[in-house]
């Protein structure tokens, strides 16, 4: 082939990339380290027929102005192949790869990153394993079980029968306790938010759509009676939220029955129950009861106790009468003048004078508690509620935090030596005056480290506080001489009673001992008057 040989010159064959030789059977790198070794091969390879009958194609289609395709003039397989150009390989006469190539050297990926006519596992593209993820958030909660939603349906049925115009109000009370196994004292509040229109009925298919489709279904029974009490644009409860069912209990349980005759104590005792909730529930402080605080508390089991119990002084959480009647008393002594407000000197009294001057201040700076009242420097009701909660159950997590907070003057978090000291040098002078033997603080000082443990030597924290059993005594210790001297000189017998009933907290014992004698006092009264049947609105006294 001497004219094709004149055609191309050595040095154009120099000047071949070996990339573009595109010959997959030789590493690129090979052929660059020995340029004589790729003239060899360009010699061999225009000597081969098929190499003859591409070129001459290729001038063909130069001369009459064809676009010029090799792949498509070759007639060779291995053009067929994908490569422009044909192998000087025969068919299966490919020399093995070299064992280091599968250790992933540069050499081989570099070789299997051109065409080739090799087949490499690098270019097989596999379709992604697709993985079905479960619905795992639900804007109106998880659907019900379709038993559950099944047997639901059923019972309403059942309801509904004889009443296919729907059902009153006093007629829905079964299914608010049947159906939605909520107390009965939510048929009335949970009507009402059904009978959006106010129609003063409620259909099977509303009920349904409220309930049911409503996914009450689905929620624990905290929820449900979050969701019905609160309302719709709103996060959270607040205290004329639960309004509605005090009134209804007052309306319905048999033993508030007697409190109809006389609605201003109605009012105040369900004033005085949603006071107790907050102090206690509300652990934020903020006046906004939120449903993690709902689910933590013991309301909810509280409510049910309500509906079951027909004596609502043995629902000592929160609603008993006989709770709400110590407090509202207790509250009417010290307000002297009836304008339904407490000042310093008013508080000083109570307890028999039990509280020193400097806790009382510091219960009037309001550093523990801000007084609802809007009188400066007056303490009002619901204030008083949270205030004797705090004092007679010092043990419990609101009292803690309550008279922490007083003793705390520097508000750091930590009580030291010399804080608890300003409270109890007033404690030592009122000894000296009663004539006990004081106790030198140093010696007091000992005691509370024992009695608390704190972590950090000499800095007692709230932690501290509300680890220790004995946090209602430290504090008596600081502030309240009488019970100091009650807790160091304590009666064998009512150490046995503490025991006999450990579910009673310090405010049940002292609730329970202030209605003995405050209804002592009143019957002492009703006969100096000549008859316990006559209410005299002249008397001081509440009831």
């Amino acid at each position: 082939m001497p004219d094709m040989e004149g055609a191309v010159s050595m040095s154009d064959v120099a000047a071949f990339q070996p990339e573009a030789l595109q010959l997959p059977e030789l590493s690129p790198l090979a052929l660059k380290a020995n340029p004589f070794l790729a003239e060899q091969l360009f010699s061999q390879w225009l000597s081969l027929p098929d190499t003859s009958r591409l070129v001459k194609s290729l001038l063909s289609a130069a001369k009459t102005g064809e676009p010029l395709n090799a792949v498509g003039n070759s007639s060779s397989t291995n053009a067929g192949s994908g490569s422009p150009i044909p192998s000087m390989f025969p068919s299966g006469c490919t020399p093995p790869l070299s064992p280091r190539s599968i250790s992933g050297s540069p050499r081989t990926v570099k070789q299997r990153a051109g065409p080739s006519s090799l087949s490499s596992p690098l270019k097989v593209i596999s379709e992604p394993v697709r993985e079905v993820i479960p619905q795992f958030y639900f804007k109106n909660g998880r659907l019900p079980p379709d038993e559950t939603r099944e047997r639901c349906l059923f019972d309403v049925d059942q309801h509904f029968y004889d009443h296919m115009d729907g059902l009153q109000q006093n007629e829905f009370k079964t299914v608010a306790k049947d159906i939605c196994k909520l107390p009965s004292f939510f048929s009335t509040i949970l009507f009402r938010r059904i009978d959006v229109n106010s129609v003063g009925i409620i259909t099977r298919d509303q009920f349904i759509d409220y309930w049911v489709k409503g996914n009450f279904l689905t929620m624990d029974l905290a929820t449900q009676i979050y969701t019905i009490l609160k309302q719709p644009d709103r996060g959270y409860l607040t205290q004329e939220d639960f309004r509605p069912i005090l009134r209804e209990i007052l309306a319905t349980h048999p033993g508030l029955e007697f409190l109809q005759s006389t609605p201003e104590f109605q009012e105040r005792y369900a004033e005085t129950v949603i006071y107790r909730i907050f102090h206690y529930v509300n652990r934020s402080g903020t006046g906004r009861l939120t449903l993690k605080e709902l689910k933590r508390s013991n309301l909810v089991a509280a409510m049910h106790q309500v509906d079951e119990e027909e004596d609502i002084n043995k629902v000592l959480r929160y609603f008993s009468y006989e709770h709400f009647y110590v407090i509202y008393c207790k509250f009417w002594e010290l307000d002297t003048d009836h304008d339904f407000l407490i000042d310093k000197e008013n508080l000083i009294r109570y307890g028999n004078h039990a509280l020193t001057y400097r806790i009382v201040d510091r219960v009037f700076s309001q550093v523990a508690r801000k007084f609802r009242s809007k009188v400066e420097g007056k303490m009002g009701y619901e204030d008083f509620v949270y205030f004797i909660l705090s004092e007679e159950d010092k043990s419990s997590e609101p009292g803690i935090e309550f008279w922490f907070n007083c003793i705390d003057l520097d508000g750091n978090g930590v009580l030291t030596s010399n804080e608890m000291q300003f409270f109890y040098e007033e404690q030592l002078h009122r000894m000296e005056c009663m004539a006990q033997e004081p106790v030198p603080f140093e010696d007091i000082l000992c005691q509370i480290i024992d009695m608390i443990g704190p972590e950090t030597e000499g800095l007692v924290t709230l932690r501290d506080m509300k680890r220790t059993k004995l946090a209602g005594h430290v504090f008596n210790i600081l502030f309240n001489l009488n019970k100091f001297i009650a807790f160091e000189s304590r009666d064998p017998f009512l150490i046995r009673q503490e025991r006999e009933n450990p579910t009673l907290t310090e405010w049940d014992r002292f609730a329970h001992r202030e209605y003995i004698r405050l209804s002592m006092e009143d019957d002492a009264e009703d006969v100096s008057n000549g008859s316990g049947d006559v209410w005299d609105e002249s008397l001081e006294a509440p009831f």
